[in-house]
């Protein structure tokens, strides 16, 4: 009786499947790997998306940086909006003043691009010093939800203190009138930071600005004087149409140009002084 063997089946075929998966396995890590320390040219890269599309607009995201680390355009909001929005927030921001704070000490404006506010000094101020009065935090609480509204269109927000001249013929002693001018502004600008919403209306875009009695607006005789003591807002809308308009992108260009590396440090600044609240060097 003979006895029939089996054909091999084989089995061992299908070993080079295994072998096949573990190369391809380890050929997508080696390419992930390149990827992942690779660094791309932006150049390079618009120019192939560019041969696809001649149309596209590639973002290449080299805004300069700001406090925080956050871009420019995060200073306040990084809601996309355009341009129209942006005059739409203005018009109706000045309506908002027209409507709730303008009176005889109070001027509102609306110019090409900015709301221009103009404050008599009796409003928020005593004399000679720079304590802001509780009528003129009651004003400045009045302003301050339209600030918040318009906040994500708003630019910069630049509060101006003026001072009239004494006398005549005399210019103020420099000292006293340009503390109390920029006194004067700091008081307005950090009531504004304290009491706006950061998330609406970033303290980046607030500056305070000290002018003494160098921009006057009338005559600085006995009769018209006080109409130089005065705090202004110059409130400006973003222009989109130019990022180098931005007051914060700005500054980072102009702090980045090729020369900022060649400029030293400065070195032993003393504390800054500050004024007495009563100067009666200025009016």
């Amino acid at each position: 009786m003979s006895i029939k063997r089996k054909k091999s089946s084989g089995g061992g075929g299908a070993n080079w499947m295994d072998t096949y998966g573990d190369m391809v396995t380890l050929l997508l890590c080696f390419f992930v790997l390149l990827y992942s320390i690779s660094s791309i040219d932006q150049t390079k890269w618009m120019l192939v998306v560019q041969s696809f599309n001649k149309d596209a607009i590639v973002s290449t995201d080299d805004t300069p940086q700001g406090p925080e680390g956050e871009n420019n355009e995060g200073l306040g909001n990084d809601m996309p909006m355009t341009q129209d929005e942006v005059e739409v927030a203005l018009d109706e921001l000045y309506r908002y003043l027209q409507e709730t704070v303008a009176n005889d000490s109070v001027a509102v404006s609306r110019g090409d691009g900015y709301v221009f506010l103009s404050f008599n000094d009796t409003v928020f101020f005593d004399g000679d010093s720079y304590q802001l009065r509780s009528d003129g935090q009651a004003i400045l609480d009045q302003v301050i939800p339209g600030l918040n509204q318009a906040g994500p269109f708003i630019d910069e927000i630049r509060v101006l203190g003026h001072t009239a001249q004494r006398v005549e013929n005399a210019p103020n002693p420099a000292s006293g009138d340009r503390f109390l001018a920029s006194n004067r502004a700091t008081v307005v600008t950090v009531y504004f930071q304290e009491h706006t919403d950061p998330n609406q209306l970033a303290p980046g875009r607030l500056v305070s600005v000290g002018y003494g009695q160098w921009r006057p607006v009338a005559p600085n005789t006995s009769d018209t004087r006080y109409q130089n003591r005065r705090v202004e807002l110059v409130i400006t809308g973003k222009d989109l149409d130019d990022a180098l308009s931005d007051s914060i992108t700005t500054y980072y260009t102009m702090r980045e140009g090729e020369n900022a590396a060649s400029v030293p440090p400065a070195t032993n600044q003393t504390d800054a002084q500050t004024a007495p609240v009563q100067t009666g060097e200025a009016s």
